[in-house]
């Protein structure tokens, strides 16, 4: 885990803003808004647009582990499931025969920074965490269940969480054998909880009759994990200029419970415009929102997104840094306008 970026009430980097527009602040006051705008935009460097796919390639998945990848030995490599009635040992030609199932998740780090890039999108198809629990017998003092990676890291989840969550064990993502730097041969997804939970090698899952605590819940972290309403811009890059119609673009995410509406606003907040969201298959991904704007005069236009999850609940302003339960702030980026 790293600390992440200081950042101003809507996530905007203020060592990078300060870097290059200190030098032109004392000017505005003598300035009008399209002549200030024009001495700050002399001092800024344009930075790219992200061209964010909606499924995110197996070789740009983000990557965060508590260990190196971990190479296992497929051919001597089994699954055990314990703590139940009957427990099971499966090799992975049998995990390979059971009933498949195929979903669309996001997964994101719990280090993630405001608009950062550890989050990432991906169909993954394994076996129903549900269905193997049930099969070898819930036993009635359960409290939780734990996930043991190859790597010597575990993390564990409510058994409300195992059996009523849609949370499976995937060994495919993107129509591909997973790849050994996302947990091949075996990993957990948890739809709607950061990654830690999401263990990747797995040896052995465990039914336990108290409160786990994690490798990073016993170092302080959140054992909920709950992933917060989130969005970000990815077009146009901050700091360039414009001219007539621009469609500003980007990605919100809901954790669990999905995305019902991303707003923006250009005047720092004081009023927000509705985005139009494309269609996704999956209320566990990530949605991408778009906006068509024409600015009503010259200058420089503070533009800031918010998204609401499918429970009605809008993304905090609140500033929080990722120790202990996630990030949370607006992204904001700054758009030069010049009319035509």
């Amino acid at each position: 885990m790293t600390p992440d970026t200081t950042m101003d009430s809507f996530g905007v980097d203020r060592r990078s803003f300060l870097k290059h527009a200190a030098a032109g602040l004392g000017l505005l006051v003598m300035a009008s808004p399209a002549r200030a705008a024009q001495m700050i935009q002399k001092r800024l460097l344009a930075l790219p647009a992200r061209d964010t796919p909606f499924i995110t390639p197996n070789e740009q998945f983000y990557n965060v582990q508590y260990s190196g990848p971990q190479t296992v030995d497929v051919a001597t490599w089994t699954l055990t499931v314990a703590g139940g009635a009957r427990p099971l040992r499966l090799r992975y030609e049998e995990i390979l025969k059971r009933p498949a199932i195929e979903r669309m998740v996001t997964l994101q780090c719990i280090d993630n920074e405001v608009a950062g890039e550890l989050i990432s999108n991906a169909v993954w198809k394994g076996i129903s965490l549900r269905a193997l629990l049930t099969e070898v017998g819930v036993r009635p003092d359960a409290v939780d269940v734990v996930f043991h990676g190859a790597d010597l890291y575990s993390d564990g989840i409510t058994l409300d969480r195992a059996m009523n969550y849609d949370v499976f064990l995937a060994y495919a993502m993107n129509g591909k054998t997973l790849p050994v730097k996302n947990g091949y041969p075996l990993r957990a997804v948890v739809p709607g909880i950061y990654g830690i939970k999401s263990v990747k090698w797995l040896t052995k899952i465990e039914v336990v009759a108290h409160d786990n605590l994690g490798y990073w819940q016993k170092k302080g972290w959140t054992d909920d994990g709950d992933i917060k309403v989130s969005s970000r811009i990815d077009a146009p890059g901050p700091y360039n200029t414009k001219r007539g119609e621009t469609t500003f673009r980007g990605i919100a995410f809901g954790g669990y419970n999905g995305v019902r509406a991303v707003d923006l606003s250009f005047d720092g907040g004081k009023q927000w415009r509705a985005a139009k969201l494309d269609p996704t298959p999956s209320r566990y991904s990530w949605v991408i929102w778009r906006y068509k704007w024409k600015p009503p005069a010259a200058g420089a236009y503070p533009v800031a997104v918010r998204a609401t999850n499918g429970l009605g609940e809008t993304q905090t302003d609140f500033i929080a840094r990722a120790f202990p339960d996630g990030t949370s702030g607006l992204h904001t980026i700054v758009t030069f306008a010049e009319m035509s």
